[in-house]
């Protein structure tokens, strides 16, 4: 089955550091460009960074500075290392991943993990 597995999420004060990873599964393959996302209470998800498969990255305006994103195409694996955090980075992060499975190229979504950031 295509799945993205995220982990890292968590609690941590404002100023402190967080890694989230997100490891595609084994039947994904040819993996292009991936990313994470994230979306707070009432609003819409939002891009945070992406990253492609030459490590060509972008970020949203909001983290630029403060958010790093990396992957490792061995092991179709993306991280995103997030430093001086933010009470309004406070949100679900999904990670993406451009992919195929089986026969099939798609967009592919995590399940989220929770990242809480006090002030």
């Amino acid at each position: 089955q295509a799945q993205l597995v995220e982990s890292g999420g968590g609690l941590v004060q404002a100023g402190g550091a967080l890694r989230l990873s997100c490891a595609a599964s084994g039947v994904m393959h040819s993996v292009n460009t991936m990313g994470w996302y994230r979306q707070a209470p009432g609003n819409q998800r939002e891009l945070v960074a992406t990253i492609t498969r030459d490590g060509i990255s972008n970020y949203a305006d909001s983290v630029k500075g403060r958010f790093t994103i990396t992957r490792d195409n061995a092991k179709n694996t993306e991280y995103l290392q997030m430093n001086s955090l933010k009470p309004e980075d406070s949100a679900v992060y999904y990670c993406s991943a451009d992919a195929i499975s089986g026969f099939r190229r798609g967009n592919y979504w995590g399940q989220g993990t929770q990242v809480t950031v006090s002030s």
